[in-house]
């Protein structure tokens, strides 16, 4: 599975029923596409370099001790441990001149799970729309070479306004060593659909939309110890930049929705595997609480 986007939508009950709130189209820009091709490229040399190593592969293992054995605790207890990150570049931030960028990084255990349990769940892209409904609406694998998809999504997601994107990506698994494994995923096309569902349903020239996902790149790592397996995903979006006088209406979409989608996915994937293997599922009965525990930041 790659992560669920921070999405948006050209059905919004608000700004439509308001044509003057409705955000003005944004367009991509060839230097707003270099910063995050640039971005992208260092945070994948700091992935290779931190896969090559072969240890220490999840970013809890780079706290000092006191709050990594606290953050492995929490995972234990069924939390996401999750961080923001910022890629540097010579120890700088990039600038990204019409665009924000968005990245996260959060990880979960599932107990009594094995790899293969995991794997199947993230490579069965034909339901994804079932795992991970309702972000996801439509799912399928448009071809597979072994550890290679290319793989249809369409998205839906609400934050004030609705979103629907139509996606393709790129996705590669790699098998490092026994028990442990990584994909690496790009998304190749993203198109937002206007008027969904409905008799004139289209898509908008990709980079010529609303401008709330035009780059997603995720990161995933899977290691099977401690009687179960440490799943971590991390994630690196492009989106248009907050519009002047709009930020009640974009603003929580673009910034907070990264985040809570990142949650989702990891906690839908870890259901996902429990449901498929009933071994791996919580001995006790319980509320939803005790499924979705909380998160830490």
């Amino acid at each position: 599975m790659l992560l669920l986007p921070p999405l948006l939508a050209a059905s919004a009950s608000s700004a439509q029923s308001t044509p003057a709130a409705t955000p003005a189209p944004a367009r991509l820009h060839a230097d707003t596409v270099a910063a995050f091709d640039r971005y992208e490229h260092l945070t994948e040399e700091r992935n290779e370099t931190e896969l090559k190593r072969g240890s220490a592969l999840l970013w809890i293992d780079s706290l000092p001790e006191a709050q990594r054995t606290e953050a492995y605790a929490a995972l234990k207890r069924g939390e996401v441990q999750i961080r923001q990150l910022n890629t540097l570049d010579n120890g700088k931030a990039l600038s990204c001149p019409g665009g924000l960028i968005h990245h996260w990084v959060g990880a979960i255990f599932i107990d009594g799970a094995k790899l293969d349990d995991v794997l199947a769940i993230l490579q069965d892209y034909d339901h994804q729309s079932t795992y991970y409904s309702p972000d996801v609406e439509r799912s399928r694998i448009e071809s597979r070479d072994g550890g290679h998809f290319r793989v249809f999504l369409r998205f839906r997601r609400r934050k004030v306004i609705t979103v629907v994107l139509n996606s393709e990506h790129d996705i590669h698994y790699f098998r490092d060593a026994p028990g442990r494994a990584h994909s690496r995923s790009s998304a190749v096309r993203i198109a937002e659909v206007e008027n969904p569902g409905k008799g004139d349903e289209r898509e908008k020239p990709p980079g010529e939309d609303g401008g709330y996902l035009w780059r997603m790149e995720t990161w995933w790592r899977m290691e099977e110890r401690d009687g179960g397996v440490y799943v971590q995903s991390e994630a690196a979006s492009l989106t248009r930049d907050i519009p002047t006088g709009l930020g009640w209406l974009v603003g929580p979409f673009v910034t907070s929705i990264p985040k809570e989608t990142l949650v989702f996915t990891l906690e839908a994937t870890r259901k996902a595997a429990q449901n498929k293997n009933p071994r791996n599922a919580p001995s006790r009965c319980g509320t939803r609480a005790d499924f979705y525990p909380g998160i830490r930041v």
